[in-house]
């Protein structure tokens, strides 16, 4: 069960089990089919980026999707359809908190 303290939670591109999840592109996949809920819904063109609720990336390695939890509160079934994603192949699901790059901590106007 997936606790609300946190506000990103990373699906992680390995099984419970220790096995690297295939295939090896299917954190862009998973995030390219929620590309379209995001903050204020979908938008004209919202199909070309990925929605900042559900970011492809890779740490330490591991290919993730970092799934935030505004989605939740928001888009309940696409919520979902992430959470039983990760259930469903035997993912391993971390809960976390993404720090800002330094580029992220400089005041606006230096960016």
């Amino acid at each position: 069960m997936v606790s609300s303290t946190s506000r990103q939670l990373f699906i992680q591109g390995v099984t419970k089990a220790g096995r690297t999840f295939r295939p090896s592109d299917w954190a862009e996949r998973l995030a390219g089919v929620m590309s379209q809920f995001r903050p204020g819904g979908a938008i004209h063109g919202s199909h070309l980026s990925y929605s900042p609720w559900c970011v492809p990336t890779t740490l330490g390695g591991v290919k993730c999707v970092i799934v935030h939890r505004d989605m939740q509160a928001a888009e309940p079934m696409a919520w979902d359809f992430c959470m039983n994603f990760a259930r469903d192949n035997d993912l391993q699901v971390v809960e976390a908190c993404l720090l800002p790059d330094a580029a992220d901590k400089k005041p606006p106007a230096a960016r």
